[in-house]
């Protein structure tokens, strides 16, 4: 019996596209829906023979304007699912659209999972490893560290497989920032599926800042959020426990309720308040400052990693020496107060291990975040390039897929294998088949 693959499909007028948080948008000059690598080696020849750029459509998650398409833009919603696993080696080779949210359904059949994850599973699995995404934990990287193999489609339109055997190529292509190629299939390194306890509570902030550093070398995962305007910090702590540990505290119906009502629905009638009257904000932050309190409990990884984020907003996130976090935060604490800003949404604060990936954001040194979010409908100010200003003069590294304003030329001062990337970029797309002004704005050409 004979089956027909599906051929690409082609759209002439295109609707707008824009991202989830609303700070980019675009039209594409077309969308072709893609199945495998050869689609995307045929859009790739197309574009070069029409002089027009190619980019890969995600879920959209990225504040920056690193995935914005201005001429083909790929649809990868065919690409997801299961291509192999070798059990023995705790690998899986993925289809590179596959959205993170269907990562559990994949590994849990094959007593897997994924070592580490950020608290958003809305992204595909190329566009979180592409700009970095991580979770916190210091003896744990970002995802993209979590790739031992890929394969990818060059900006030549060659199909290029690379795994750990050329370990400087994949240090370039596991986070590429779309520059490189089009990820089709990619190889994760996994672990044995486990349980995580989790312990929430709240604290002085000064208190957090204090013992964040000690805090994220004794546990397995540690983060906290500040509200501004209050004293207030939400720490979470993440014991990692073995699979099948039994399951305590409030089941994942009682927590979702509670998360929908006050991280969600509550949340977001307080922020559109705050955008309306910013006056109220201070009193409002109060409120939801006063309304956190301690919880504990355990699940499978995937479940208390993730958690619901239904509320729009912007985000510029840092990474910088793990040592230096405290003082950051204590810098841009009085800054806040000075400046007289109205901040509704809260500062996240976490940590990853150092990895040897050439433009990730722990490229060789163990690094402290510094998350800032405001509400997306939030009347714009310099809250933003203020806290930038105190986070670039600690050599700050921005979360490539979150806001920033940093060109090559701050970017080379920071990233020591800056230039290796580049060499990477002109051998796998010399003729700039994937650019846009992001790219062009953070890699200079």
């Amino acid at each position: 019996m004979t089956t027909t693959r599906p051929t690409p499909t082609q759209t002439g007028a295109t609707a707008r596209w824009r991202n989830w948080g609303r700070t980019q948008s675009a039209t594409p000059a077309e969308v072709i829906a893609v199945h495998d690598a050869d689609d995307v080696a045929a859009a790739v020849h197309r574009a070069r023979r029409d002089g027009v750029t190619v980019k890969p459509a995600g879920s959209g998650h990225s504040f920056s304007a690193i995935a914005v398409p201005d001429g083909i833009s790929l649809d990868l919603g065919a690409m997801t699912g299961l291509v192999h696993a070798d059990r023995e080696r705790g690998r899986v080779t993925v289809r590179a659209g596959t959205p993170l949210h269907q990562m559990p359904a994949i590994l849990e059949p094959l007593g897997l999972a994924m070592p580490n994850l950020g608290d958003v599973d809305a992204q595909t699995l190329a566009g979180a490893t592409s700009t970095g995404t991580h979770g916190t934990g210091l003896a744990f990287g970002g995802i993209a560290t979590q790739i031992v193999g890929v394969t990818l489609v060059t900006g030549t339109g060659e199909v290029l497989t690379v795994g750990d055997d050329d370990p400087s190529t994949l240090q370039a292509v596991a986070l590429g920032l779309g520059a490189l190629g089009v990820l089709t299939e990619i190889t994760l390194q996994c672990v044995p599926a486990f349980c995580l306890e989790a312990v929430e509570a709240a604290v002085q902030v000064d208190d957090a800042a204090r013992d964040f550093d000690d805090a994220v070398r004794r546990h397995d995962h540690h983060e906290f959020y500040w509200f501004p305007h209050t004293d207030v910090a939400l720490t979470k702590t993440n014991t990692r426990l073995p699979a099948g540990a039994p399951t305590e505290g409030p089941g994942r119906v009682a927590r979702f309720l509670t998360d929908e009502v006050l991280s969600n629905g509550v949340f977001a009638v307080m922020c559109e308040a705050g955008a309306r009257f910013p006056s109220v904000a201070p009193a409002l932050a109060t409120v939801a400052g006063k309304a956190q309190s301690g919880r504990r409990f355990v699940d499978t990884s995937s479940s208390v990693f993730v958690s619901q984020r239904r509320v729009r907003f912007r985000e510029m996130e840092y990474a910088i020496p793990l040592d230096e976090v405290r003082d950051a935060l204590d810098e841009i604490r009085m800054l806040i107060d000075r400046r007289g800003w109205r901040i509704s949404f809260p500062i996240e604060v976490r940590a990853a291990g150092a990895d040897d990936l050439m433009l990730s954001t722990a490229s060789g040194r163990d690094s402290g975040y510094i998350a800032v979010h405001r509400y997306h409908r939030d009347a714009p100010d310099d809250y933003f390039t203020s806290v930038e200003e105190i986070l670039t003069r600690r050599g700050g590294r921005p979360h490539w897929g979150k806001m920033h304003t940093r060109t090559a030329e701050y970017l080379r001062t920071v990233y020591p294998r800056f230039d290796e990337f580049l060499a990477a970029r002109d051998r796998l797309d010399p003729h700039r088949v994937f650019a846009n002004p992001y790219l062009t704005q953070v890699l200079g050409r």
